[in-house]
């Protein structure tokens, strides 16, 4: 995708406001292929996969409420694990689910930015580094922040998700 779209998308455009309304200071960055996986992203950008922070969208079964999970790319989420955390059973969300939740497609689900406040969970293992990335509303963006700035920006709670 020419990167000119990229920057003048209406997803990535929302990223972007809410890094500035947090002072955040990061610049999105344009991959030049989607980085729809953890090891894709982690691959174009020259990273370790553990310091992608993986955004997966869950439905919680009982409720219907979104749940973000952010991840480290190297993990595995344990559903029964956060199942028990948040207090109901949770399923992996479709792409319509996500996108009406969010804003965002698959693949560039950003942990800011959203069309309303999502429930976020945050992977303890994300803090053994003191950089990690995250997709900026595209699959073709990223962004780089620390952990402690994630927790900040989603207001998520950090926990053990594997």
């Amino acid at each position: 995708m020419p990167e000119g779209l990229i920057e003048s998308h209406p997803a990535v455009d929302r990223v972007r406001a809410a890094l500035a309304g947090a002072g955040v200071p990061t610049a999105i960055v344009t991959l030049p292929d989607a980085a729809r996986t953890a090891r894709a992203a982690a691959d174009a950008i020259g990273c370790d996969v553990a310091q992608i922070a993986n955004s997966l969208v869950f439905r919680c079964e009982s409720s219907s409420a979104p749940l973000l999970v952010m991840t480290s790319g190297a993990n595995r989420v344990d559903t029964a694990r956060v199942a028990t955390l948040v207090g109901e059973p949770i399923g992996k969300a479709d792409a319509a689910f996500v996108r009406a939740v969010t804003g965002f497609v698959i693949g560039g689900v950003a942990p800011v930015g959203h069309v309303a406040p999502v429930r976020t969970l945050i992977d303890r293992d994300l803090f053994r580094h003191a950089e990690i990335w995250a997709a900026a509303g595209h699959p073709h963006t990223v962004f780089r922040l620390s952990p402690d700035a994630l927790v900040r920006l989603t207001g998520g709670t950090v926990v053990e998700v594997t």
